[in-house]
């Protein structure tokens, strides 16, 4: 625990005394979450609703009056951070984020109600930017993971921080983006930082008093299970983050994760063996963190491929017979079903172009292909380090019962490895370099026509594409770097069968989600990291996106 910054404390309250609207409602229960679905005119978590389908049951926008959409409000923020932000709204009130700053907004007009203001330890260290991928709620509190690692309380009508622990040491490297997810009377939250050589955690915390009710390493050490897949002590800088929100399936008590990809990323001979947790989902008990089970996407990954996509819960029927399923896009450029209960393992399909997979045992484990090892060299690999898809959340319709995912078509990346010593606070990849003499994986090979995003519909009982919707056809993958390249919205998608999703050249559409024809488009001019929501107010739904550094919301004329 610390002392508040005075600043922040002072600012928070004066935001608070000088609004001249009230924010009201009834507290959010456990109940009301678990039951989010059952007021959709809300947007409760970060996911919509614990099993993270991104499906509202608003009606009113429809594929007959999508064109109609017109601009209600706008909010810029005051941060030129990437802006992944996903809002919360609750009766009323939209909580949105400014890097690591909370923000309580009116959702009809976008007057701004309070801000609390988070400053980022100076030592602290963080790959991306001071991102944030979202806020979570209980009761009247507020619950925000920083970027220096910090999980804090706020009141949520005043903004007032409640308290505040450190999570992890952010001048070694850990840091927190996902939204952190709350579950009875615990949140919790995972750190990120794998490019420092962090060893990564989920933990869960007390709601009322910030005191840590239980750990899971995704990294096991000595005694803890999966530890002898690490040789010598290289688990001590394994990597394994967690930077995006999971999942929670109330009848068996079981949240599960995605966790990243292992450290140092790109040289794998200092580290042999399977390297568990990395590149896994990981499903655990609500109330103790214990493992129930994992399946692990990329055994010994060399390819920076994080498996933090979002693992979305939907009931489907497997061969003629109803299950638990467990929907979920990997970065690797394979779509898996699962059995969420469980663990098995019922499908995987690439659903982009991939070169390092021949097929999977009776167990779902890889096969890999030939000369598919990070290499002094370099090793040609599709799809590239930044993935078939990233972190933008997918999204699933128990009316079409289709899956919904942002696809990365015909990137590929060169991949070489170096030698480093791990050194606490400096990055830890074991880069190699190219001809060219850049230490980045280099992207490369093909025509700018096989280079698009699009939105693809798979069907989760084969895995097979039902259309696609492409966002920038012909622009080359090649000519950006880093996190742009990856840059693309989440989706969201509605009882009326409207998809919505966005793109990183900023064009914002409607869908119909049945067929995927274009309903309507708009450019916002910024790139759309994050995931649109809906909510609704006096009987008037609406439709917010943020694009570059601002926050647009979207009703009918």
């Amino acid at each position: 625990m610390r002392n508040f910054p005075v600043l922040a404390l002072v600012m928070a309250v004066l935001a608070a005394q000088d609004a001249t609207a009230q924010t009201t409602g009834t507290p959010v229960t456990f109940d009301r979450l678990l039951h989010a679905s059952q007021e959709p005119s809300n947007w409760l978590t970060f996911g919509g609703n614990y099993n993270s389908q991104r499906y509202s049951l608003l009606t009113q926008i429809t594929p007959a009056n999508a064109k109609d959409l017109e601009l209600k409000w706008a909010f810029p923020v005051r941060s030129l951070d990437s802006f992944q932000t996903t809002p919360l709204v609750v009766d009323g009130v939209l909580y949105t984020m400014q890097a690591n700053d909370v923000i309580a907004l009116d959702a009809k007009t976008g007057r701004t109600f309070w801000i609390y203001r988070h400053d980022i330890e100076p030592d602290a260290k963080y790959c991306c930017g001071k991102i944030s991928r979202g806020v979570a709620i209980l009761g009247e509190t507020i619950f925000l993971a920083t970027e220096d690692s910090h999980l804090i309380a706020l009141d949520s009508k005043t903004g007032r921080p409640l308290w505040d622990t450190v999570v992890a040491k952010a001048s070694a490297g850990y840091s927190m983006s996902a939204a952190p997810l709350v579950i009875k009377d615990k949140v919790i939250v995972g750190t990120a930082g794998g490019e420092f050589g962090i060893r990564g955690f989920l933990a869960a915390y007390n709601v009322h008093t910030g005191k840590e009710v239980w750990r899971f390493n995704t990294i096991p050490g000595p005694g803890e299970p999966g530890n002898e897949t690490w040789g010598g002590d290289s688990w001590k800088h394994g990597g394994g983050s967690i930077w995006n929100t999971g999942s929670y399936d109330p009848d068996t008590n079981t949240t599960i994760w995605g966790v990243g990809n292992a450290g140092p990323d790109y040289n794998g001979d200092v580290r042999p063996g399977d390297n568990l947790y990395t590149s896994s989902l990981v499903a655990l008990d609500a109330d103790t963190g214990k493992l129930k089970w994992h399946y692990q996407a990329n055994p010994h990954n060399e390819f920076d491929w994080d498996a933090v996509q979002v693992p979305l819960m939907a009931d489907i029927t497997w061969k003629g017979q109803p299950r638990k399923g467990l929907l979920w896009a990997n970065r690797n450029g394979f779509f898996y079903v699962l059995d969420r209960t469980s663990g098995q393992f019922l499908l995987g399909k690439a659903f982009v172009k991939q070169n390092w997979n021949v097929g999977f045992d009776e167990k779902g484990r890889p096969m890999m292909a030939p000369n598919t090892k990070s290499s002094t060299e370099g090793t040609l690999i599709f799809p590239d380090n930044q993935g078939g898809t990233n972190w933008f959340s997918p999204a699933f319709s128990p009316r079409t019962k289709l899956f919904y995912v942002q696809a990365r078509e015909g990137g590929s990346s060169l991949f070489v490895k170096g030698d480093q010593e791990y050194v606490e606070g400096h990055n830890y990849a074991a880069r190699g370099t190219t001809a060219g003499g850049s230490r980045r994986p280099r992207q490369t090979i093909g025509a700018d026509e096989d280079k698009y995003t699009a939105v693809r519909a798979l069907d989760p009982q084969t895995g097979e594409m039902k259309w696609q919707y492409v966002m920038n056809a012909g622009n080359s993958l090649s000519q950006c770097a880093g996190l742009s390249c990856a840059g693309a919205s989440g989706l969201l998608t509605t009882a009326t069968d409207l998809l919505f999703a966005g793109g990183r050249e900023g064009n914002f559409v409607a869908l119909d989600a049945r067929n995927g024809k274009e309903l309507w488009r708009i450019d916002l001019g910024g790139q759309i990291n994050m995931a649109p929501i809906t909510y609704a107010i006096e009987g008037k739904q609406y439709v917010a996106v943020n694009s570059g550094n601002t926050m647009f919301v979207f009703g009918l004329r």
